[in-house]
Order: C-alpha cells, then sequence, then structure tokens
C-alpha cells in the first residue's frame, strides 16, 4: 500500500493552509492578510497620483521609485503565492484577477527594459497601468459574485433596451431636426440632432446645442422627463437579478482546483467542480 510520504503531507499541508490565508476572509489569519495586501493596494494608487504632481515628483524621486520596488516586490510574492497553492496555475493566471494580479507587477519590470530616452513615453504609460491595481481591490468584494452573476443575467434585457434606446434618439434627433434644423444652425443634420437627443435623454444636458422654437423646448422638455423614465429601466433590471441572488454567496471558501467561490456554510464539495474543499 503507497504512502504519502511526511515532507508530501507537509507540503500539502502547507499549500491547503497558504490557500486558506491567501484566498479565503473567514479565518483570523485571512482577514490580516486581507487589510495587509489592502492598505498596500492604496498606498500604491496613492503614490501613483502623487508621482503625477510634477513638484512633488522631482521633490521625492527616490523615495516613490523605492516605495514602487517595496510594493512591486510584495505585490510579486503575493502573485507567485497565489499560483502556488492553487492546483491549475495557469487558470487562475488567465482569470480576470490574475490577469490584474500581473498587470499590478509588469510595468514595474518591463521598465526595466526600456531604459533609453526615446522610449520615455512608453515607460510612462507602463507606469500608469499601475493603477490596475485598484482592480485588486475586487479581491475584498464580498457582493462582487453576487453583481457579476446579475449583470450577466441582465445582458439580454439590457441589450433590447439599449436597442430600442436607440431607435428612439434616432426618431427623436430626426423629429427635432425638422423642427430646428432650417433656424437654428445647432440641429444643421440629423446626426447632430441625434447627439442632441442622446444628451438631453440621459439627463447630461451640456447646452452646447438648444433649440430655440417654442415647439422644439416643449419636444426637449418631453424628452427630459423621459429621460427619468429611461434611466430607471436598467436599475431595475440589474435589481431585480440582485434580490434572485441575494443569498447566493454566504462565505468566501474558495475552491483550489477552479477557484470558484459562493458555496454554501456547510458544503464539502465545489458545486462548479465538484472537487472536494478544504476542511
Amino acid at each position: 500500500m503507497n504512502q504519502s510520504s511526511p515532507e508530501k503531507g507537509y507540503t500539502s499541508s502547507l499549500r491547503a493552509k497558504l490557500h486558506e490565508v491567501i484566498f479565503e476572509a473567514d479565518t483570523p489569519m485571512g482577514k490580516v492578510f486581507d487589510i495587509t495586501l489592502l492598505i498596500l493596494i492604496v498606498l500604491s494608487i496613492i503614490m501613483v497620483m502623487l508621482e503625477s504632481i510634477d513638484a512633488l515628483k522631482v521633490q521625492y524621486q527616490q523615495l516613490f521609485d523605492t516605495m514602487e520596488w517595496v510594493l512591486t516586490i510584495l505585490f510579486s510574492i503575493e502573485y507567485i503565492l497565489r499560483l502556488y497553492v492553487v492546483f491549475k496555475p495557469w487558470k487562475y493566471a488567465t482569470s480576470f484577477f490574475g490577469i490584474i494580479d500581473l498587470l499590478a507587477i509588469l510595468p514595474s519590470y518591463l521598465a526595466l527594459f526600456l531604459g533609453s530616452s526615446q522610449a520615455f513615453l512608453i515607460i510612462r504609460a507602463l507606469r500608469l497601468m499601475r493603477v490596475f491595481r485598484i482592480l485588486k481591490l475586487g479581491h475584498f468584494l464580498s457582493e462582487g459574485q453576487i453583481l457579476a452573476a446579475a449583470l450577466k443575467a441582465s445582458v439580454n434585457k439590457i441589450t433590447v433596451f439599449l436597442f430600442f434606446v436607440l431607435i428612439l434618439v434616432t426618431i427623436l434627433g430626426a423629429l427635432m431636426y425638422l423642427i430646428e434644423g432650417g433656424t437654428n444652425e445647432g440641429f444643421a443634420n440629423i446626426p447632430l440632432s441625434i447627439y442632441w437627443a442622446i444628451v438631453t435623454l440621459t439627463t447630461v444636458g451640456y447646452g452646447d446645442i438648444t433649440p430655440s422654437s417654442h415647439l422644439g423646448q416643449f419636444l426637449a422638455a418631453i424628452i427630459m422627463i423621459l429621460g427619468y423614465a429611461i434611466i430607471a429601466v436598467p436599475t431595475g433590471i440589474v435589481t431585480g437579478e440582485l434580490i434572485k441572488r441575494k443569498s447566493a454567496v454566504t462565505n468566501t471558501q474558495a475552491c483550489r482546483f477552479c477557484g470558484a467561490e459562493g458555496h454554501d456554510d456547510d458544503a464539502v464539495y465545489c458545486k462548479y467542480c465538484g472537487e472536494q474543499l478544504n476542511e
């Protein structure tokens, strides 16, 4: 009978423990890890903003560079650990958060190979990519999966709704062109009139184009009022789906095989891939 070696058992146990700490927030160590990572992400984003101020950049350039590399190394260790503790590293690496984690550290390393003066603009663009670290905050949104599922389930309905809105603004824009086109240069053509209808219907109201006739102003008032009803529709669609999925996620336990979350508190096996969850 084959028996696992103590070293293999220790390694397996270590991976399971690290997975629980890194991917789950229901344990004390998991909460400490998440809070620490949250602080580092916020600190990094603040540094990106401060570094864009020329006066501060000139005065504290060395401090910014040092802190950036410290944060990059810490995020790199975190990324490597995330790949280590899951059973399918490539699947995590190609997932949404896996790509975000990579984008959080990649710019600093790429900048090392673009040291010539001609590549200054490329380096600057790469450094601005560090703002993607703010998306790492998604790791801490326990309701994120519910919202994502609600949006996904609402796609078809919202698509039909947007198609209806597109037809509506085309008709309203053409109608306004008929009313104002001969006397108001702001409505010089139908595309400009459709642009005005979109701005008015969405209640943005730039004010760069305005109707001058009484009939045009009356139509504009109707479109403004209609805009409030239009805005409420997609909100209601997504809200309805959110209510359906309100109890879908009860804890932060993540499957080491497929990375899926949203399991019931008493779940023993992953409801997505069927593998056993951490005990």
